[in-house]
């Protein structure tokens, strides 16, 4: 069920595809969830400011949804995960801000829609 969103820098170059692997690897690592329930979404941002403005850094926020019921010790395992494996991929200066979000389990749906 994992639903993962990466707001990033338009400009920022680094392996999307690597990276969505690496995080659906973590969860089921930590939040012992199958893969395939694993979604992540990449958001490419034309404009972002950080700070001032005169950084010259790019920006990767990423917020990772889970159902409620997990242990603070796996949200921040989640985070930590998460961050190392953007830390390892961006090969330029960056902010870097990660989330981990849970959802409602009473109204919480997911459905693979299967279109007509």
């Amino acid at each position: 069920m994992p639903q993962i969103l990466v707001d990033h820098s338009a400009a920022l170059d680094f392996d999307r595809a690597g990276l969505a692997a690496e995080l659906h690897r973590a969860m089921t690592e930590v939040i012992d969830t199958p893969v395939t329930d694993c979604k992540t979404l990449f958001r490419p941002a034309d404009l972002h400011h950080v700070g001032d403005g005169t950084s010259g850094e790019t920006a990767v926020l990423v917020e990772v949804k889970i159902l409620a019921g997990r242990s603070t010790a796996q949200r921040a395992a989640l985070t930590d995960r998460v961050l190392a494996a953007l830390r390892d991929r961006l090969a330029e200066p960056a902010v870097i801000g990660v989330q981990v979000t849970e959802l409602d389990r009473d109204t919480y749906r997911f459905v693979h829609h299967p279109g007509h």
